[in-house]
This record gives structure tokens, C-alpha cells and sequence, in this order.
């Protein structure tokens, strides 16, 4: 499964990036698949551990914050693994199909 999450502190003023710095820490000492942009961090495992790793991610955030957001969207497929890389690799495939026929993306 791949599970896109986002969590952020409330009442603490618009620059959050230290609270969530203390969620990616969390994520990245999983071990787990992951990957991190602007919005989300998106993490790949079995259900039991990823949500683990939520919950964890989110009480590093709750530990220094007394009120936390939490944004959450899963793609839940069984069998299916290193899913991070996979879709994006056919993605790419399709676009790099299109710019060799001439095709809009837009």
C-alpha cells in the first residue's frame, strides 16, 4: 500500500516547516519507501506498518503542538510493491510517448 500523508501543527504561526521536519525524521528512520515534495509524504509498506509510522509522524508533531492536521489518502493493492517508482516510471512512459509522436500533453 501507498499512503500520501500530510501533517501539520495549528496555532503555531504560518512557518511549520520545523514541526513537519520532525515528521519526515519519522519517516525516514522507517526504513520504508518514501519520498517527500511540497504537499505530502508519500510512504509504501504492509498497512500495519506504514500506519505505524502515521501515527508516529504525527505524535512527533502533536509533542510540540497541541493541535495537529492530518490529510491522509491511500492506494490500497495488495501484492503490489515498489509502487512509489512504478507509477511514476509509466507516467513518464506516456509522456515520453507523446513528445516522440508530436501529441499535446495540454
Amino acid at each position: 500500500m501507498i499512503v500520501a500523508f500530510s501533517v501539520s501543527p495549528l496555532g503555531v504561526g504560518e512557518d511549520v516547516g520545523e514541526y513537519v521536519a520532525d515528521a519526515v525524521r519519522v519517516v525516514r528512520a522507517s526504513g520504508l519507501p518514501h519520498r517527500t515534495d511540497a504537499m505530502f509524504t508519500s510512504i509504501e509498506g504492509e498497512w500495519d506498518e506504514v500506519m505505524d509510522v502515521v501515527k508516529r509522524a504525527v505524535a512527533a508533531v502533536e509533542a510540540r503542538a497541541g493541535r495537529v492536521s492530518l490529510v491522509l489518502k491511500a492506494d490500497i493493492r495488495p501484492g503490489v510493491t515498489d509502487g512509489l517508482t512504478s507509477k511514476v516510471e509509466t507516467v513518464e512512459r506516456y509522456l515520453a510517448a507523446g513528445e516522440s509522436t508530436g501529441e499535446s500533453t495540454s
